[in-house]
């Protein structure tokens, strides 16, 4: 049922029209207001939240919600998600909350909280995090600092008052995630040169390769055979389930460069990897309404062919009995030495959790600025917010 205050009324979503109006809440909202948002194409956003594509709820659930004033126009959305695997694996009673927008007003954001919360309360849990959209392997974080940059490939941008709005309502920030920029051309990279000479003398049998098309399914069984060891007692972390992964793969085989994915083998066997993607960001920045049809596609391929000169780079993962022998500067300076090569001049490397101090101090080594913080919170439910 809808629930109102005098300034609001949330609703959730039924029907194909309600699901339409949802997924077109931020494209009617930032621009003109925070240009430095990048739209994402809405026929991705609609398979996200539909049941039927998205693996995504194989095991987990969502409610979408809207927010709406007293002329009935869309002001805000929030989805209530519940995370099967998370509670699988973490059984803290621990729901999520994602696809989060509203206007600059708390008393919106207030009533799309509780409606959120109170869904969730319903499903049997405690806690509400995120945002995640709809899981920590999705465009996950808010953006608390950065905001004059564009986001890159897979990552939030928010309005600068969302994190404010979050305190007020009681949330408290559990963990912080890191981005870095560095620029190929003036990193600085004797140290990595140091250690990757180091490893292959320490551990003899070491080997660098990039993705091999020819073999792509085995080569990315191995990607997600690494990920799920390497990552498994990391902070959130989640395994991807079989059908996830093979989803998230034919999403990136549109646009990944087999030239910037690089396995470690060690004696034939792959220990660990990394996956720097183009940024596809730089090209959707001129797709400003996010539909492909009919001017969006052209403009898109126009601008993927002479504007994406910077990758992300979302993904490394070492085997855990191979971590500290100087695979992650073997694979560092392996990206920044074919970047050039291959037409790219910077890579962002995020997010990077606050605990991962290794990582933070061998980026920080090269010269590479650090230029977004995010963050995600969390707030107990069980009895109100």
């Amino acid at each position: 049922m809808p629930s109102s205050t005098d300034a609001v009324t949330i609703r959730p979503v039924e029907g194909w029209w309600d699901r339409k109006r949802f997924v077109d809440v931020p494209y009617a909202f930032y621009p003109g207001r925070y240009p430095r948002w990048v739209p994402p194409l809405r026929r991705d956003v609609k398979s996200t939240l539909d049941p039927s594509a998205n693996a995504f709820f194989e095991h987990g659930d969502m409610q979408l919600f809207l927010a709406e004033d007293a002329s009935g126009a869309a002001v805000g959305r929030i989805a209530g998600i519940v995370n099967g695997m998370h509670l699988q694996k973490y059984d803290d009673a621990t729901g999520f909350f994602g696809f989060f927008e509203c206007v600059e007003d708390y008393a919106v954001a207030e009533a799309l909280l509780d409606a959120a919360a109170e869904w969730l309360r319903a499903q049997g849990l405690g806690r509400m995090r995120g945002p995640a959209n709809p899981s920590l392997n999705d465009t996950a974080g808010l953006l608390v600092d950065g905001f004059e940059f564009y986001p890159a490939l897979l990552m939030p941008y928010n309005p600068p008052y969302h994190p404010d709005f979050l305190r007020r309502y009681g949330f408290e920030r559990i963990m912080t995630m890191w981005s870095f920029y560095a620029h190929i051309k003036y990193a600085k990279t004797d140290r990595l040169r140091r250690g990757t000479r180091l490893a292959r003398r320490r551990t003899p049998g070491l080997a660098l390769r990039t993705l091999n098309m020819d073999r792509f399914a085995a080569d990315v069984q191995a990607v997600r055979e690494i990920y799920n060891e390497a990552w498994s007692d990391n902070w959130g972390h989640v395994p991807m389930t079989e059908g996830e992964f093979e989803q998230l793969v034919d999403e990136l085989e549109q646009i990944v460069d087999p030239n910037m994915v690089f396995f470690v083998e060690h004696d034939g066997r792959p220990v660990g990897f990394s996956v720097s993607l183009p940024d596809v960001n730089e090209a959707l920045r001129h797709v400003p309404d996010g539909r492909l049809f009919p001017l969006g596609l052209p403009k898109l391929l126009l601008h993927a062919h002479y504007s994406i000169d910077t990758l992300r780079m979302p993904l490394m993962g070492i085997r855990p009995e191979y971590r500290g022998k100087g695979l992650d500067a073997m694979l560092i300076l392996a990206t920044m030495d074919a970047a050039p090569e291959h037409g790219y001049v910077g890579c962002e490397t995020s997010w990077i959790l606050d605990t991962n101090d290794r990582l933070l101090n061998m980026i920080e080594t090269i010269g590479a600025t650090q230029d977004k913080e995010y963050a995600l919170f969390d707030v107990p439910i069980s009895n109100g917010a």
